[in-house]
């Protein structure tokens, strides 16, 4: 069996920035506006006031003190609230194969490969901009890969789903050099207009190159094991999909962006995860104490801190859990990713480390790797 290795990441991020300040000057005004549109209704008692955000809440709730999009502008319009992105025509490349593009060709210059080389383009995703073709084949077209290319989409889980679904490629033999892209825009499925939520997400789009650990040409990691679980919840979901226009319900509607029920996803996701993780590490003859680093999904630092505590055992020492959602927020699929293409560079030969990701399902998936 052929042994698979990470051979590069690549990371695109966007330029605009919207701090926490800004995002609560414009949650208040839009609060303030519905408020002021229902106040008779409001003193009746027959609706509820929109209440203030402060950047305080959102640092104390989630660890985010900012988030990358594709678009602010429209974002921190008040009588908007969310992004405006150009409608582009079908001649002209999606928003996702762009930015998915431009961290596959990061990728490939870390691990020294061409395009021409990669058989495998899986452009992994919580969402896609559509439902065909492939934004996967889209993505292989322009960069000019051969072989072959889907979409796969399991929310936050995707890039550790598929991360297994290109390892397990590489070892039968059937691909000889795969790219696992993940291009987020969650800034367009959130609903920015509740304030539970408002702050969660951010755009970004991150790669791997997956090929055989011998054919690397360069210092890389050794995945030594995936694995992949999921159960299924309704306590994240997106009603959304082509089916919605057969139910007369194109109005804008809540349940058509993100929603979540923080408490239960709290109180059953923690130790599912921390349970895979420690069930693949004791499967695979490794022991906590053998980590070097945790590269987790990147949703919220309480979460992090838990499972990290959970699986080492005790409080994770500096640098040996690294969160980026301080600077990113959510970025879903990508969360995980980004963390190890900024804090891996660093690990010795030797150096082992468990890549995680966790989310809508329940998903949840782990890649154990050491720095060869």
């Amino acid at each position: 069996m052929i042994q698979p290795a990470i051979t590069g990441s690549g990371l695109f991020t966007p330029e605009n920035i919207i701090t926490n300040d800004e995002l609560v000057v414009a949650f208040n005004a839009y609060a303030d506006r519905i408020n002021s549109e229902n106040a008779d209704a409001i003193a009746s008692g027959d609706v509820e006031p929109v209440p203030q955000s402060s950047a305080e809440f959102i640092v104390s709730a989630s660890g985010i003190e900012q988030r990358y999009v594709m678009d602010k502008t429209g974002v921190l319009d008040p009588n908007r609230m969310f992004p405006n992105l150009k409608a582009r025509s079908d001649e002209e490349p999606s928003i996702m194969a762009e930015m998915a593009v431009d961290a596959i060709n990061k990728a490939l210059a870390k691990a020294g490969r061409d395009a021409s080389e990669v058989d495998l383009v899986i452009c992994a995703a919580s969402n896609h901009e559509r439902a065909y073709p492939a934004v996967a084949v889209e993505i292989q077209s322009l960069i000019g890969a051969g072989g072959f290319a889907f979409d796969m989409n399991v929310a936050c889980s995707s890039a550790t789903f598929g991360i297994q679904a290109a390892a397990d490629m590489v070892r039968s033999g059937s691909v000889k050099c795969a790219i696992v892209v993940n291009p987020e825009i969650c800034s367009a499925h959130l609903e920015w207009r509740d304030r539970d939520c408002h702050f969660i997400f951010g755009d970004v789009a991150t790669a791997v190159v997956i090929e055989p650990d011998a054919n690397a040409k360069g210092a890389h990691f050794t995945i030594h094991g995936t694995r992949c679980a999921t159960e299924f919840s309704n306590n994240i979901r997106n009603n959304n999909g082509f089916l919605r226009r057969t139910r007369n319900q194109m109005e804008d509607r809540r349940d058509m962006q993100f929603m979540q029920n923080g408490r239960k996803v709290f109180k059953e996701v923690l130790p599912m995860v921390s349970a895979h993780i420690l069930g693949h590490l004791k499967d695979e003859g490794w022991g906590a104490d053998s980590l070097k680093r945790l590269w987790l999904h990147q949703a919220n630092k309480t979460m992090n801190d838990f499972i990290g505590k959970k699986v080492l055992g005790r409080t994770p020492e500096e640098g040996e859990q690294p969160n980026i959602l301080q600077d990113y927020a959510n970025t879903s699929s990508a969360g995980s990713i980004i963390a190890f293409s900024k804090y891996s560079d660093d690990m010795q030969p030797g150096d082992r480390g468990v890549i995680c990701s966790f989310g809508a399902g329940y998903s949840v998936g782990s890649v154990l790797i050491e720095r060869a």
